[in-house]
């Protein structure tokens, strides 16, 4: 069996809101009768598809975040974005429902914190900062003894290192670092680095992929924007600290596709060039990318099988296998037939 597009009815062009698509394969027309843009979801849609970047406090753990989190909105359904420790505070993005099946890249995104670290004695500035520029690049480190991961030497990559202040032997750093990153190791081998010996003494999370410390909702916050909802059914705290899930991918590159490829993609097909409409520069065969409808929304997660030159050149081809459909099927008009393929 064979999935083939076909040609929609004709559609009515809107402009893309979302996103920044940088070469047209093919003129943007879609059907407004079909999807929305993801902040025009009825409420129920919007927190099934929507993330929560909440700020933790110190004391609890993710897990527990996430199921309280669960418990406030009476859902039954989320997960967050990369574990912190019970004594970290900071970003901890939660994603809702069928927003659950984003996590995966986010997890995988680049991470920023803010890290008191103590050294074991008083070292002059100018040391410190020489030997913390020595970590930045690529750098093994083994997981600590108390770590969710297998102990086992690995290379993870400090994008930046900044030294904020330095106030006799405490160092206050900003780190931009690869997902998976231990800091209270980075802490421990800086002290080992500089001879003195060191230890994280606080750490907060400020960044996790596109969410930031601009736009964090306390656990306070969700649960007074539940009530306003359920008592007096004000829905606009709770639009304002759950975000549509497509917030949670747009640091991936992507492909803006055609309303007659939607279904087609939503039941597992692969993408093929005719159902292009536009798509990013940087795409790269072999590359986790998303698909986005004309007005917005996700529709699923795939790896890449082509390059963008390669894209905007071919007439045929499949430009990327589906791996996590988020979009339902359904929610745009089949036009697609099955072929029966004969020996």
């Amino acid at each position: 069996m064979d999935l083939q597009y076909t040609d929609a009815a004709p559609e009515i062009r809107i402009e893309i809101e979302r996103g920044q698509v940088q070469k047209s394969k093919s003129r943007p027309f879609t059907n407004p009768d079909y999807g929305c843009l993801p902040e025009h979801r009825s409420l129920n849609d919007y927190i099934n598809m929507g993330v929560v970047n909440l700020d933790k406090p110190k004391g609890p753990t993710s897990h527990e975040i996430t199921s309280w989190v669960k418990d406030i909105l009476k859902i039954n359904k989320a997960g967050h974005s990369g574990s912190l420790d019970p004594k970290v505070t900071g970003d901890l993005p939660i994603m809702l429902q069928k927003a659950t099946k984003a996590i995966g890249p986010l997890r995988l995104s680049t991470k920023e914190y803010i890290c008191l670290m103590q050294l074991h004695d008083t070292i002059t500035a100018d040391e410190i900062i020489r030997v913390c520029k020595d970590f930045e690049g690529p750098i093994f480190q083994k997981p600590p003894i108390k770590s969710a991961v297998k102990r086992k030497l690995r290379i993870r990559t400090i994008y930046y290192l900044n030294i904020l202040e330095i106030k006799g032997s405490s160092v206050l750093i900003k780190v931009g670092c690869e997902a998976g990153t231990y800091l209270r190791k980075l802490c421990a081998d800086i002290g080992e680095a500089i001879g003195c010996g060191a230890h994280m003494q606080e750490l907060r999370r400020i960044k996790t992929g596109p969410f930031c410390e601009d736009n964090m909702a306390t656990l306070y916050d969700l649960k007074d924007a539940y009530v306003f909802r359920e008592e007096y059914g004000i829905e606009s705290e709770l639009r304002k600290f759950i975000q549509p899930v497509e917030t949670a991918l747009i640091h991936l590159p992507k492909i803006v596709i055609r309303d007659s490829a939607v279904d087609a993609i939503c039941r597992g097909a692969s993408l093929t060039v005719p159902g292009v409409v536009s798509l990013d520069t940087n795409i790269y065969n072999g590359n986790t990318i998303c698909l986005f409808t004309q007005k917005g929304e996700i529709v699923a997660i795939c790896k890449a099988s082509m390059e963008t030159d390669e894209i905007l050149e071919a007439g045929n081809g499949i430009v990327a296998i589906t791996e996590n459909v988020i979009m339902a099927a359904g929610t745009y008009p089949r036009a697609w037939k099955i072929r029966t393929i004969r020996n």
